[in-house]
């Protein structure tokens, strides 16, 4: 059995392995790992208790002694106690912090103004840890080629500095509201040296079982499977473990509803101050969510992030729409500014908005808010050929599933799905009449907004594509690949991630409809997360509600997509947990039974 650095005690070698003559004896070997598991991240808690000199020296030396790209030392270390200059720092601090409190979504800014994010002034010594990306000048070994190594090398002693501060029993701070060059300034830094860290150090009155960001929900630590490689990056596999597709490990990880946490929910729905029945699809929702949630009540499905996948598809040749492709593109920058209508919605329901581009056919680059996971410029025409190979259908579905575990390890606990891509209602309707075997012409509708002419070319588009792949919904990622969008894959990706995880998932329009259809097909249990947010007048959303058992909470004639229905539908979803959690029952509130 190889050691586990999560459980510090285990140190036994590996069976059959000897043990190399430079390794540490078991006690002390199962302290390094000690270390390393116990350090925190901590603001809170400091005692004024001065730290001994000869201590202080200690944790200066380890981090002196960190590893540098060809033994440059690019670092410096400025220790700081007067109290006018941290008085100015924290101010420089607080500015920054609050503007970033200023551009948090309201439910993440609710949780943000609960943590403390520094201790200044609580620690009696500050330490900042400077890079001289200069230093062992132009010749540096192993520096030419990335010059950014400089940094890294720095960082590397912040880290054995916070690993032998824990060691003495102190706790370190890394405090990172700053403007960097406002604080360089501050410090009488020279131009040419960066603030690498400014680090809070004491003693703790204790250390707490878990960091200060886990413990207030704002973040998870994100399980050591989802960061290693094997050869190339995509491929997860643990030493000593089978590779293991993305898809096939979430797949494993869905069960079915809590019955149990279910059960109390329907319990405390009856004796709630209220008739029985009477908040009629909420109390469902509130016993789907504790089911989720495993326990009742369950928490609150908040803050809450909703994904907006853009892609375009090959479809649009063939007439489909009169809309441009280069609108799917021009949308994801109004998407970024701030300028749509799920901006609008999410900013009034205090929701984060996160653009993929999946499958956008135009070279977007950097930007501001953008996960570039782009698997190609778009799909192939699906009335001439698949939309994709089967390879890129895993691929984005793979993204979905990435996007979903990172949306919830940054504390996430309810996602909404959105999508962006002109023509996309024509591969919604081939994907629904596939996966219900309806007609192409019930399920297919107006889209954006079209003529009767051009109704009757978008039906007969998807009639021909049916009839050139001759899809099985047996083989859902076939199915995908034969008609699918980029986007419409990645979000059945993202809707069976979401039920791995246990977190509920409200729907938006037609494309998730479609793409849940995609999603229960490769895993029937995904159902469970499902919340349809609303009833788009597509009619193929309404047969693809139906095939999935779920009852829109929203019917107001939208068309939009892009996350929209989903948005309205949030706070009704927030509700029905809030009546669970907050409502008394009759005892407690001494109101009279019915007789």
């Amino acid at each position: 059995m190889t050691p586990d650095p999560a459980r510090p005690g285990d140190s036994r070698p590996a069976e059959g392995s000897p043990r190399s003559d430079g390794a540490f004896p078991d006690d002390q070997r199962a302290a390094v790992y000690r270390v390393i598991e116990e350090r925190r991240d901590v603001r809170r808690g400091f005692l004024p208790d001065p730290i001994p000199a000869d201590v202080l020296e200690r944790v200066l030396a380890a981090a002196h002694r960190a590893p540098s790209v060809g033994f440059s030392q690019p670092w410096d270390f400025i220790i700081i106690t007067d109290s006018g200059r941290r008085e100015r720092i924290k101010a420089l601090a607080e500015r920054s912090r609050d503007g970033f409190a200023a551009a948090l979504p309201a439910a993440r800014a609710r949780v943000f103004d609960r943590l403390k994010t520094e201790a200044i002034l609580q620690t009696p010594v500050n330490i900042v840890v400077t890079c001289d990306p200069t230093r062992g000048g132009r010749h540096t070994l192993g520096r030419h080629a990335q010059p950014q190594t400089a940094m890294y090398s720095s960082v590397l002693a912040v880290a054995n500095l916070w690993l032998a501060a824990r060691a003495e029993g102190l706790g370190v701070g890394w405090v990172s509201f700053f403007s960097e060059r406002e604080l360089a300034a501050e410090l009488g830094l020279p131009a040419h040296l960066e603030v690498a860290a400014y680090l809070c150090v004491g003693y703790v009155s204790e250390f707490g079982p878990e960091p200060e960001l886990a413990l207030a929900g704002w973040a998870r630590r994100r399980p050591l499977g989802w960061a290693v490689h094997a050869e190339e990056y995509g491929r997860r596999e643990l030493p000593g473990s089978e590779a293991v597709s993305l898809l096939d490990e979430v797949m494993a990880g869905i069960r079915p509803l809590d019955a149990e946490a279910m059960a109390a929910a329907r319990q405390r729905q009856a004796v709630m101050t209220k008739p029985a029945g009477s908040l009629g699809v909420l109390e469902e929702i509130s016993v789907q969510l504790a089911g989720l949630a495993g326990t009742c009540p369950p928490p609150m499905p908040e803050p809450a992030a909703v994904a907006v996948f853009a892609g375009d598809h090959g479809v649009h040749a063939q007439g489909v729409t009169p809309w441009p492709q280069e609108v799917t593109a021009q949308m994801v920058a109004n998407f970024l500014d701030g300028g749509a209508v799920v901006n609008a919605f999410a900013a009034q329901a205090g929701a984060e908005v996160v653009v993929v581009d999946v499958g956008v056919n135009a070279a977007l680059g950097q930007m501001p808010g953008l996960l570039p996971r782009k698997i190609g410029p778009g799909t192939a025409d699906f009335a001439t050929g698949p939309a994709m190979t089967r390879e890129q259908a895993a691929a984005a579905i793979g993204v979905g599933i990435e996007v979903a575990r990172d949306l919830v390890i940054a504390g996430n606990r309810c996602l909404l799905t959105g999508d962006m891509g002109i023509a996309n209602t024509t591969a919604s309707a081939a994907l629904i009449a596939a996966f219900t075997g309806q007609d192409p012409a019930t399920v297919t509708g107006t889209g954006t907004g079209i003529d009767n002419a051009t109704l009757a070319r978008k039906v007969d588009v998807v009639r021909l594509g049916l009839a050139l792949h001759r899809p099985d919904p047996a083989d859902p990622v076939g199915v995908l690949a034969a008609f699918g969008g980029f986007e419409h894959a990645a979000l059945a990706g993202f809707l069976v991630a979401a039920a791995a995880l246990r977190v509920p998932v409200i729907l938006d329009g037609v494309i998730a409809g479609a793409a849940a259809l995609a999603a229960c097909a490769l895993a029937p249990g995904t159902v469970s997360c499902l919340i349809a947010g609303h009833r788009s007048v597509e009619p193929g959303h309404s047969i693809a509600l139906e095939h999935l058992g779920l009852r829109p909470l929203v019917d107001l004639d939208l068309r939009l997509g892009e996350g929209t229905g989903a948005l309205l539908a949030l706070p009704i979803v927030q509700s029905a947990c809030r009546a669970l959690r907050e409502v008394a029952t009759f005892d407690s509130a001494g109101v009279t039974e019915k007789s």
